[in-house]
């Protein structure tokens, strides 16, 4: 019997599971047709094999989520290959069904790796329950990775928050760039909250339900990116003693962040483009191409226009990511939003360290909007963090030794001289980045040993 592929039905009016797809494996055309006529309509593909080989041939180049296998076979028996698959790998759902079985060979069922096992003749509704709860168990497992990853990551930061002129327009972008599917790249400098600008895309889309998976690509080391995004097969490499789904997995039906794009090494790029174009990914190491259900947003602090230009970033995949372009504005250029973004890092901080929230004077108020706040949001962020640890507004974080003046009507004292003002800001950066040299040096547009040279000349070293 040849592997028979069936199409959804036009009409996709029934419950179901729209983007699976399953491969039933009976030697029974009966059994078959009738498994067929009931998951079709309801799944993404249903495929069909006469046997275990014919089956394997099959898995060799597509994805599948769902095996519904019988167990007496021509040939290799069902619960043979179940073992072969789940030992080279295979971590999809399994059904077996049969119309000989005791408690024996369910046990040996189990043990092989069968997510559910039916006795023939069985009605529709133990069939659509049996997928069901496989469905369920496949999205919790992806939905358990994900909140573990989120977790461990950056919290979030909360709504966009700020009513000045720049942010209503950002706010405005996002609310109607939401209500589409296309690729979204985000411009922007360190600190200016584009994982927040992803996460408001994704909570306004109609993937809302889905998934929000972030990945910071500059924290993956060049040889595990590929790994890491797109998955790989056993043994596809040293080390790689089991199959792994990639990032791209976990996001599917959900939106997949990828902060930091201009990291990417050139081979990488290349085969982020080609997933992008067919809506599709192969494992390293794997034959099997793995349909694509998501929407990619991707951010960088870079031009990625001068990245083109000198070799770094392949023109075509910024094009291909460029479908929508929204650029982040940096703090200095709304810094009308200032008192606002105070207030909501107090209230969301406050209770979270167990403290009461600072009052803040309109005097230091008026010191802050002084500031040009190199690391932006986050720097801000950082500074009422440890101003509530401290139980007061922490000025020194910004200029080092000064304070402002008292509330008497006179200016606050902001020095004049190049030397001090150079010495501040730099510190000030460094201080944004968690004291990271490398990251203060690319801020700042200098290399990191005359940074270096800087801050042993203040013996800050």
């Amino acid at each position: 019997m040849e592997t028979t592929i069936f199409p959804p039905a036009p009409e996709k009016s029934l419950e179901g599971w729209p983007d699976w797809s399953i491969l039933i494996v009976d030697d029974e055309q009966g059994m078959l047709n009738f498994l067929v006529k009931t998951l079709a309509p309801r799944c993404h593909f249903v495929m069909s094999a006469g046997s275990a080989e014919e089956g394997a041939q099959w898995l060799r180049g597509h994805h599948v989520d769902l095996v519904i296998l019988d167990i007496s076979l021509p040939g290799k028996s069902g619960v043979a290959w179940l073992k072969e698959l789940r030992e080279q790998g295979f971590t999809g759902e399994v059904i077996l069904i049969t119309a000989f079985a005791d408690l024996d060979t369910a046990i040996e069922a189990l043990r092989a790796g069968a997510s559910d096992f039916i006795l023939k003749p069985f009605r529709v509704p133990q069939i659509l329950n049996a997928v069901k709860q496989c469905y369920e168990r496949s999205r919790l497992r992806r939905e358990n990775f994900v909140l573990r990853r989120a977790v461990t990551s950056t919290p979030g930061r909360g709504a966009l928050v700020g009513s000045s002129e720049a942010l209503q327009r950002l706010r405005e972008s996002v609310t109607r760039v939401a209500a589409v599917n296309s690729t979204v790249l985000l411009q922007g400098e360190s600190g200016t909250g584009k994982e927040l600008v992803a996460r408001e895309l994704h909570a306004l889309s109609s993937r809302a339900a889905g998934p929000f998976v972030p990945v910071n690509c500059a924290a993956v080391s060049p040889e595990l990116i590929e790994s890491e995004l797109f998955g790989h097969a056993k043994g596809a490499f040293h080390g790689a003693t089991r199959a792994r789904d990639g990032l791209f997995h976990y996001a599917q039906g959900g939106t997949l962040f990828l902060d930091e794009i201009a990291e990417l090494p050139l081979p990488i790029q290349a085969t982020l483009l080609r997933a992008i174009e067919d809506l599709n990914i192969r494992p390293v190491g794997s034959e099997q191409l793995v349909p694509l259900n998501l929407r990619i947003v991707a951010a960088t602090n870079r031009q990625l226009s001068e990245e083109v230009a000198a070799g770094r970033f392949r023109k075509d995949l910024y094009f291909r990511l460029q479908v929508v372009d929204l650029t982040l504005p940096p703090l200095r250029e709304h810094k009308a939003d200032i008192a606002e973004l105070v207030a909501h890092f107090m209230a969301q901080l406050a209770p979270s360290l167990g403290v009461e929230p600072l009052a803040i004077s309109e005097r230091e108020m008026d010191f802050l909007r002084q500031y040009d706040w190199p690391g932006n949001v986050r720097e801000l962020r950082n500074l009422i963090e440890r101003s509530l640890i401290l139980g007061s507004l922490n000025v020194s974080a910004l200029y080092p030794g000064v304070r402002p003046a008292p509330d008497s009507g006179v200016a606050p004292l902001v020095p004049t001289d190049l030397h001090t003002l150079e010495k501040m800001h730099i510190l000030s950066v460094l201080d944004s980045v968690q004291g990271d040299k490398t990251r203060a040096a690319q801020l700042l547009g200098v290399s990191r040993r005359t940074l270096e040279r800087r801050v042993a000349e203040w013996g800050s070293a």
